[in-house]
């Protein structure tokens, strides 16, 4: 269809979306199907965080708020920022937007230009490759190793910055394959970094709080003060608070950045919804006392997935060090054939073959730039985890 842009043709709708659509519409029609696809905390909004809007509301707190945020919530960001990273902003160098997405597409549509490249591990969040083409810029993907538990090492980034190398996409703890880098392991790629002054970082802090095991997070600009003058470091309220709804990203950077970001929003979602902004304060200045118990028991999950799905015939899965997901290795069930007679020659094939024969959906691993994988997120219940896990164990060992 002439139509439609010749822009659109060059990204893919969100894989991740496609698989829970897919899920719902199976479930809706009555099949018995546990969705591991989705990225977000089966836990509720805590009720301080909930109140916060209910008083907003009460307030007559419904108008139009400033485009990037109001003053409160700029406040609470640097608050966090300097509680928790080390970091020292100012209001002026912080941003709100609905959501995170819409921070990295407003910082790439504000400053790419034909030609520029954008440095992107793999695995990578499907939608960082797609906003930078959107934006009209070139993603240039990195693969990592399962043997690397997919890390990102110094000498693949340097051979990967060029001239045209305009961002480096940073994301730890990872979504998909929940590794996260330790302070040493970032200063080897901040080192990298420091020797190419032209090349910006974006770091998508969104994990932070999902660690297990005594693990200590660490962020790009605190690691490296150096940096401070061309990162954007962001984060959000979706995972750490649960509140993937509400719909609130944030992040603070170079005045300059913040000011053209401004410029992209005022001209396309316009300000984040002002209910969810006094959420928000509320989430980043009220008790976090609850953030340390709900790791606890991602961390159970996380141990009981890994243990169970290990167990299972042709699959390796790593225990990482954060966030909600686990991306085993369906290697060695590729090549296999299923009872009803399909040859699996893709891991697309794997998540399909076990959505239709088991009903356990999760999203292949080519949706994240590294095959032969499958992303689960073990973001819900303990029992439909175990049972996701059975119904896994039982598939693998019917290949031949």
């Amino acid at each position: 269809m002439g139509f439609i842009a010749d822009s659109l043709s060059r990204v893919q709708p969100s894989a991740t979306i496609a698989v829970s659509t897919k899920a719902r519409e199976l479930k809706a029609a009555g099949r018995d199907v546990i969705g591991l696809g989705a990225g977000e905390p089966d836990f509720d909004t805590p009720d301080n965080i909930k109140q916060a809007a209910i008083e907003a509301i009460n307030r007559g707190e419904t108008k139009y708020t400033a485009v990037d945020g109001i003053p409160e919530l700029k406040e609470a960001i640097c608050a966090k920022f300097k509680r928790e990273n080390g970091l020292d902003y100012e209001p002026s160098q912080a941003f709100v937007a609905p959501g995170g997405k819409p921070i990295l597409y407003n910082a790439m549509v504000a400053t790419l230009n034909p030609g520029d490249e954008v440095v992107i591990p793999a695995p990578f969040w499907v939608s960082y490759p797609d906003i930078v083409l959107l934006a009209g810029g070139t993603p240039v993907i990195v693969d990592t190793t399962f043997e690397n538990s997919f890390k990102l090492t110094a000498e693949a980034l340097e051979t990967a910055i060029t001239p045209k190398t305009k961002w480096f996409v940073f994301n730890s703890p990872s979504n998909p394959t929940g590794a996260a880098y330790s302070h040493d392991e970032l200063k080897k790629l901040t080192d990298v970094l420091m020797r190419h002054e032209h090349v910006w970082v974006l770091t998508d802090d969104m994990y932070e709080h999902l660690t297990y095991d005594g693990f200590k997070f660490a962020t790009p600009a605190e690691v490296e003060p150096g940096l401070y003058n061309r990162t954007l470091t962001m984060n959000g309220v979706s995972k750490a608070y649960a509140m993937t709804g509400w719909r609130i990203g944030y992040c603070a950077g170079p005045v300059e950045l913040i000011n053209a970001m401004r410029k992209v929003q005022s001209q396309s979602t316009s300000n984040p919804t002002s209910i969810s902004q006094w959420a928000a304060v509320e989430a980043l200045n009220g008790t976090q006392d609850f953030i340390p118990e709900r790791a606890e028991v991602f961390k159970g999950r996380r141990d009981l997935v890994v243990s169970m799905l290990n167990q299972a015939r042709g699959i390796q899965c790593p225990s990482p060090e954060g966030a909600f997901y686990v991306y085993p290795s369906c290697e060695g069930c590729i090549g296999k054939t299923t009872p009803s007679g399909k040859v699996l020659e893709t891991d697309e094939d794997f998540v399909t073959a076990l959505l239709e024969e088991e009903g356990v959906a999760v999203v292949q691993g080519a949706a994240f730039g590294l095959s032969p994988f499958f992303r689960i997120s073990y973001a819900t219940s303990t029992e439909a985890l175990e049972d996701a896990c059975t119904r896994i164990q039982r598939f693998c060992g019917s290949l031949r």
